[in-house]
């Protein structure tokens, strides 16, 4: 029998790769820049929320659960003051194109004929408490297949975040508490990760705090017992978000592994050299 389970943990790490580079790439910081934006600042959360902006700053935040609503607020508010979030997905979509034909063309015919399928498989997953995953599946989709297909694997990424908030939720762990989980389960020393979604001193004692209160945490430390809880937290999200793959089917998964793995470490340097090595920790190996 296919480990369904093992093929959604790769798939959604290749997925991670796959996707995260645009949100440092130089090019779609410059195309949103010459909308207006200055120095584009913003990029990441302006184009990765574009199709639920309109709903609002709040609704954006809440969606995003551990990025600080300021910086969400800040971001939003900056895209709509100079452009549209649909000039803003516009640009993401030309620099995906350029990107990917750029840096992995050897992926490129082999990932748009993967579109249709892909999409279908999205298109079968229930959006019930997905909200990032509904807004980005209802966004209008290209007429490049290469780009469609990018966007399909990012919609199906995208189904996974929300996934992953909900078994946050169910647990009660809090937003900055979840990412000091995530820095002890990936063995970071410091405090960046949280830090990086926006967390200060006084939300970082607070997350702490939390974790504290529940034995997860002792004089501001994270357990071992709570690495191996969050450990549980990993497995239960492959074990659940293995249903997209098994609606895109084992051969074409294995298909789109074949393509994109050994482009993975690439695209994974593109965020090294625009970014830092710390960036897009979800597309690191632990």
């Amino acid at each position: 029998m296919t480990g369904w389970t093992e093929l959604s943990r790769r798939a959604g790490f290749a997925s991670h790769r796959l996707v995260g580079w645009i949100y440092w790439d130089p090019d779609a910081i410059e195309g949103y820049r010459a909308l207006g934006v200055p120095d584009g600042l913003g990029w990441y959360v302006a184009s990765r929320g574009a199709p639920l902006g309109d709903a609002g700053n709040e609704v954006v935040t809440a969606a995003f659960y551990s990025i600080n609503g300021d910086f969400v607020a800040m971001a939003l508010d900056l895209c709509r003051s100079h452009t549209t979030f649909s000039a803003t997905a516009a640009v993401r979509d030309a620099a995906v194109g350029q990107g990917l034909r750029t840096h992995v063309p050897e992926i490129c015919d082999g990932l748009a004929a993967l579109a249709d399928p892909l999409w279908a498989a999205a298109d079968q997953l229930s959006p019930a408490g997905r909200v990032v995953f509904a807004s980005h599946r209802a966004w209008p989709r290209p007429d490049d297949p290469l780009v469609s297909a990018w966007l399909a694997v990012n919609c199906i990424r995208e189904w996974r975040g929300d996934t992953h908030w909900a078994i946050h939720i169910a647990e009660g762990i809090g937003d900055v508490a979840s990412g000091i989980l995530d820095a002890a389960w990936r063995h970071h020393e410091d405090d960046w990760l949280p830090r990086s979604r926006g967390a200060d001193d006084a939300a970082l004692a607070d997350g702490f705090a939390e974790l504290e209160a529940r034995g997860l945490a002792v004089d501001g430390a994270v357990t071992p017992e709570a690495v191996r809880f969050r450990q549980d937290l990993e497995d239960r999200l492959d074990q659940l978000c293995a249903k997209a793959w098994q609606h895109l089917g084992e051969a074409r998964t294995e298909e789109f592994l074949e393509l994109v793995e050994p482009v993975g470490s690439r695209l994974l340097d593109r965020i090294d050299q625009t970014a830092g090595p710390r960036w897009m920790p979800a597309g690191r190996e632990r």
